[in-house]
């Protein structure tokens, strides 16, 4: 059962190791990216940063995708964290079983205008946001499980 999509551009840190997997009551972590898939450096910090007890994967997008339509990861109660936005938009458009996405922290850069605390999109992630929560899906902004999630419509 997936439990919760995130977008979090540090992947597997502290707090989503531990604030995010124990309020999700999750007994696995899939980090869905391309780049650590072939990263042996980013694999063995985030292996290193998991919570004892939960199970940690991590798979390209396609593999990903493939896996959560496949029914092998139905058993887990499956937090899946994303690096990017359009790296979400790809999963809730190929897996039905994700309605809903929650929006941790996007780098700022150049390109990007911020829309909370630690949430920085460009104008092509506001459109996906956009084309998301008309398909319906519940789009959110949560640093933490303690605060308050807020309606990405409300930020843009």
């Amino acid at each position: 059962m997936i439990k919760k999509l995130r977008v979090d551009h540090r992947l597997l840190h502290g707090q989503v190791a531990f604030s995010w997997t124990s309020a999700l009551n999750a007994d696995c972590i899939l980090i869905a990216c391309d780049a650590v898939v072939s990263d042996e450096l980013r694999k063995t910090t985030m292996k290193m940063a998991k919570p004892n007890g939960v199970k940690l994967v991590i798979k390209s997008i396609s593999d990903s995708v493939k896996a959560l339509n496949s029914g092998v990861t139905d058993k887990y109660k499956l937090f899946i964290v994303v690096e990017s936005i359009a790296d979400a938009a790809t999963l809730i458009q190929n897996v039905d079983a994700i309605q809903a996405l929650n929006l941790g922290g996007t780098k700022a850069t150049d390109a990007t205008r911020n829309i909370s605390k630690a949430v920085n999109i460009t104008s092509e992630e506001e459109q996906i946001l956009k084309e998301l929560v008309a398909d319906g899906v519940d789009v959110t902004i949560q640093m933490v499980p303690e605060d308050t999630p807020v309606p990405v419509e409300k930020a843009l």
